[in-house]
């Protein structure tokens, strides 16, 4: 039985791994030129993966072998149940399955390529941050803010279509919906995670009262209005998803002076400096912004085999800096893992542990010590404003908990129900979660503008388990060096050992074991929201 297994999976990755590797290049590409001719080509690669995967007899044979799993050993088992996974998801009609790639395709171009206009002039999604982050009179953030939300209205009624055809297809599966579907196709039970969001609303509820409050006080002095008078285009962010920046320390203002090319040179030295150098994934990488191109951020893992790439917009702000450390974090798990695994589990152990680690690497820009080593500030003057810097750090968690839980509840809503009315339920949530005020009679599907319903459905939840997981395996990091501060606190400039000890532990392994067991091997418990519980009560 074994015997047949293996080369059941030899001829399945024979024929996978070419068609795999094309369709991350024609991904990647996409993104980067925004050219019609590049959506198409990646569309087709994506329904040819998935029309592959399609075949109801390799399907038959992957159920048949895994019900003689104790005749087998654990690793033929693991790529078995990955397998398991690609094709349970692709058993649809030929032609549903070509509707979903084009679709799907058909909007991510829209996105890309399109750049909102003030009056008669475009901007980028850059540009206009920039001027919201300046802007002092509310009606011209107001035109900002609305301008960042312009495409989608544009967008949203192919959204709910494209919702429409993915639940049609969840149907057909025996799941309610895609985005009941989706969720167990990433190992997931439902109720697990409505359990877990659960918990991070109570425990998140009054320390982010208290956050806003004094945000809303903050604001209130900048734009010289009433608290009750704020508006979402008064938190900078177009989504609330960051806070705005502190009225005790702005980290904008270290970058003042430096290039777009010294934050690059600065990622890099510090993924050398713990022994995880990024310099090549760097030098393959689409890194500035231009005409058409995506203008988010991304790591592709192209082969599966070293060819792992990013594309960002960098620009010399704090932002932006924190991007490019978890844009590196996510490629340098990628680059780590063992080329000798079955090519399906040369990925990382689940979406939300390559996102943890993306967000262990990014929190390091708001470290003081990190500062002051890697950015040059003045160590008298950032101690200083220490205690304000941490709290920016504790708000932006916060902050971001309360978004991921208006993108978890309106992405499930939008599933069960696409022809609700999807505008309304967007404020609804944002006022519960956010307690951001609703602007009156607006009437727009501000929620569209948000790429990932299109690009990653059913996916935002993976960021905030990410922050769950990045919190533990801190902890984890900081027990093995006997640190004994505050977890938020540790550092591990310098500390090859630790990268050593993520290489091997955290990387390596790629999807050889299922996340719950994956994590309480690399971190001595099962996920758990304690840490990040604890790290939110640090000051």
């Amino acid at each position: 039985m074994q015997a047949s297994a293996q080369a059941f999976l030899a001829e399945y990755f024979a024929t996978y791994a070419p068609m795999a590797i094309t369709e991350n290049l024609a991904s990647f590409e996409a993104a980067v030129s925004g050219k019609k001719e590049d959506f198409e080509r990646m569309a087709a690669a994506d329904a040819a993966n998935k029309k592959f995967h399609a075949d109801a007899e390799k399907y038959q044979k992957v159920i048949a072998f895994l019900g003689h799993r104790d005749e087998l050993d654990p690793l033929t088992v693991r790529a078995l149940e990955v397998a398991h996974l690609a094709f349970k998801s692709n058993q649809l009609p030929e032609t549903l399955l070509e509707q979903l790639s084009q679709q799907s395709a058909a909007i991510g171009r829209a996105l890309n390529t399109y750049r909102p206009k003030i009056g008669d002039k475009s901007y980028s999604n850059n540009e206009l941050a920039e001027m919201m982050r300046k802007e002092r009179r509310s009606k011209k953030r107001q035109q900002i803010w609305e301008a960042l939300k312009q495409v989608g209205q544009q967008i949203a009624p192919q959204i709910v279509e494209l919702a429409k055809l993915r639940n049609k297809g969840a149907r057909m599966l025996g799941d309610a919906n895609f985005w009941e579907m989706t969720v167990k196709l990433q190992e997931f039970e439902p109720d697990q995670l409505l359990a877990i969001f659960a918990e991070l609303e109570s425990l998140t509820d009054e320390p982010f009262k208290a956050v806003k409050g004094d945000i809303d006080k903050e604001m209130a002095r900048r734009f010289k209005v009433k608290s009750a008078d704020l508006m979402p285009w008064h938190y900078d962010n177009p989504f609330f998803q960051a806070p705005p920046p502190s009225a005790k320390i702005d980290l904008d203002k270290l970058y003042r002076g430096k290039t777009k090319e010294a934050i690059v040179e600065i990622t890099e030295r510090q993924f050398a400096d713990i022994g995880l150098p990024v310099n090549e994934v760097m030098a393959r990488s689409d890194l500035y912004e231009r005409e058409g191109k995506d203008q988010h951020a991304y790591s592709f893992n192209i082969d599966r085999a070293g060819d792992v790439r990013t594309l960002m917009n960098i620009k010399p702000t704090a932002r932006w800096m924190e991007t490019s450390l978890h844009e590196a974090g996510h490629a340098i798990y990628s680059s780590n893992i063992d080329p000798a695994l079955p090519f399906n589990l040369r990925e990382a152990a689940h979406m939300f542990t390559t996102e943890g680690i993306a967000m262990l690497m990014g929190a390091l820009s708001n470290h003081p010590d990190w500062i002051v080593k890697y950015i040059g500030a003045p160590a008298k003057k950032v101690r200083a404003q220490e205690k304000a810097i941490w709290e920016q750090g504790r708000r932006g968690r916060l902050v971001f908990a309360r978004w991921t839980m208006v993108m978890f509840h309106f992405e499930k809503a939008l599933y069960e129900n696409p022809d609700q009315n999807l505008d309304v339920l967007w404020w609804d949530l944002v006022e519960r979660f956010q307690l951001l005020k609703r602007p009156q009679d607006r009437q727009m599907p501000d929620w569209a503008a948000k790429p990932h319903f299109t690009i990653a459905p059913v996916y935002y939840h993976n960021y905030m388990l990410g922050e769950l997981f990045a919190a533990q395996l801190r902890a984890a990091l900081a027990k093995r060096a006997k640190d004994q501060g505050p977890t938020q606190a540790f550092r591990f400039n310098d500390r090859q050992e630790l990268g050593n000890f993520l290489r091997e532990e955290v990387f390596k392994p790629g999807m050889r074991w299922a996340w719950p067991e994956f994590v309480k091997k690399c971190t001595g418990e099962s996920l758990t929201a304690r840490f990040f519980a604890q790290e939110l009560q640090e000051r």
